[in-house]
């Protein structure tokens, strides 16, 4: 059994590089592809079966013509994690199921009008279900409307997506605290900073989730472009990693 995830972006709603932006990160995207940042979103893929984590990215259509992929599984539904899914309902063909949080307001008028789009697969907290074999556990988050990461699980693999989020609730720490995962992959917004922020976590709270879990590898993704900047002056500790747009996990 084969489980991948690649992620298709990791900015925020502000992108990399920022309009109008002269920061040393934003010029330096500018010129180089390889450092922008996309909408926060992933593809998982495990065997045959592909899950669109997220549907931010505003070409979705034109990077997964239909038959492409199976589900979608959403986080939450502010416009930088669904505003593919715009165009896309209008399409033809067999239903496209959609995996997410109960939010009964959802995003604009997506649930009036969700065309090909089945939202009818809402999800509850720590309630585990299967995609294709792939085991799936809604995990609450700490974020400005309900927000849910998930923990993907093979025969041989653990891996926590938790974006986005300030810090994590008591809950869901103590639930990956009792289910280690091999690989984290976690909202990380800002530079550490004095005091914590809202909505999104900095490095100094990412590091001391992590000192809890006790996770081998931690990915970074919703990266900002002040965190890039002090990324390009500042080291991050050993186990950190900045994620990247395009960046391929091989887990199993």
């Amino acid at each position: 059994m084969s489980l991948t995830i690649r992620l298709t972006g990791t900015g925020g709603a502000q992108l990399v590089p920022v309009f109008g932006c002269d920061c040393p990160a934003c010029r330096r995207a500018r010129v180089d592809e390889a450092h922008r940042r996309r909408p926060c979103s992933a593809v998982v893929k495990f065997n045959n079966a592909v899950t669109l984590l997220d549907a931010g990215l505003p070409d979705l259509m034109t990077q997964w013509p239909a038959g492409s992929f199976q589900q979608f599984l959403l986080t939450h539904y502010h416009m930088d994690h669904v505003q593919g899914l715009f165009p896309l309902r209008w399409g033809v063909g067999e239903p496209i199921a959609v995996y997410g949080p109960p939010d009964e307001q959802g995003c604009d008028d997506l649930f009036k009008h969700p065309g090909l789009l089945d939202f009818s697969h809402t999800v509850e907290p720590f309630v585990r279900f299967e995609l294709q074999g792939l085991r799936v556990t809604p995990l609450p988050l700490n974020h400005s409307r309900l927000t849910f990461g998930y923990l993907l699980e093979s025969a041989h693999s653990r891996v926590a997506w938790l974006s986005d989020t300030a810090a994590l609730p008591e809950k869901t720490l103590k639930f990956l605290l009792n289910n280690q995962p091999q690989l984290i992959i976690i909202d990380c917004s800002h530079e550490p900073r004095p005091q914590p922020p809202r909505n999104h976590c900095d490095l100094n709270t990412v590091r001391a989730i992590n000192h809890i879990i006790g996770c081998p590898r931690v990915i970074l993704t919703h990266i900002s472009h002040r965190f890039d900047a002090w990324m390009m002056e500042n080291a991050l500790p050993a186990g950190f990693e900045a994620g990247f747009d395009g960046m391929e996990i091989a887990l199993d």
